[in-house]
């Protein structure tokens, strides 16, 4: 099933499935409760918004073997964690916004979890019944306030600086190899599998839910494949998961 969230006419805003014919509509939320209606609108009269509206967004750093290496550090003992503000989502087609602060934003495509259960010290095993589904993510960067910062709340934070979606695949497989690309303007610049996240998805959550308590809708970006790189005013910014989809959003200054 692939969840998606929707303004379906003015300002109703609903989640719904996708369907051969449209999206189906449902009452309520997949969160707690919800109930399938009958009715079903083309894909083209409405507009998808980022599916899910987090308390909190949870990112995991150095993740990937090639990734740590770009960035000339070593990948951590155990997963290193960051914070990420609800505010910073938006969702497809929505515009990322270069802030004036900054002089070289960066792109980051990645796996999202999505939680569908409030989870505390989950078991690594257990993790799958805690989670809804997964979909796409790009954990947008100031590089330049990253380094100087010395930290990464600010550099993360703006803003526009996650976008989210196009769907919450609810049948998706992270044990399986999924391929992850991220392309600017058709130009291929991250190609990674979710086969070489060095923390599985299992490992993640226990160390998370280790820390702090999720709740429903809570986000956990899992880290990113080599190739990132900077974007601006213009640009187009592709990030594409095999069985999820593409998430597209166009580039502005703000």
């Amino acid at each position: 099933m692939k969840i998606v969230r929707i303004d379906a006419d003015a300002d109703d805003i609903t989640y719904g499935t996708v369907e051969p014919d449209g999206i189906r509509l449902y009452h309520g939320s997949p969160f707690f409760q919800w109930e399938r209606s009958e009715t079903v609108l083309p894909i083209t009269k409405v507009k998808l918004l980022a599916p899910v509206i987090p308390t909190k967004i949870i990112a995991v750093g150095k993740n990937y073997v090639d990734h740590a290496a770009e960035m000339d550090s070593a990948v951590p003992d155990s997963p290193l964690i960051f914070l990420k503000p609800p505010t910073s989502i938006i969702g497809p087609l929505s515009p990322v916004k270069i802030p004036p602060e900054s002089n070289e934003v960066h792109h980051e495509g990645e796996l999202a979890i999505v939680m569908g259960r409030v989870a505390r010290r989950v078991d690594a095993s257990d993790a799958s019944d805690y989670i809804l589904g997964y979909t796409a993510a790009n954990d947008v960067t100031a590089r330049d306030l990253q380094r100087s910062d010395g930290q990464w709340a600010r550099a993360k934070g703006f803003d526009t600086f996650c976008p989210l979606g196009p769907a919450i695949d609810t049948e998706f497989d992270p044990a399986e190899p999924h391929r992850i690309t991220c392309t600017v303007n058709d130009e291929l610049r991250q190609e990674g599998s979710t086969a070489d996240l060095v923390f599985d998805v299992g490992a993640i959550v226990q160390f998370v839910t280790s820390v702090m308590t999720l709740l429903p809708g809570d986000v956990i970006l899992t880290g990113t494949p080599a190739g990132v790189g900077p974007i601006v005013a213009g640009d187009r910014v592709e990030v594409d998961i095999e069985g999820i989809g593409t998430l597209m959003n166009p580039v502005m200054s703000a």
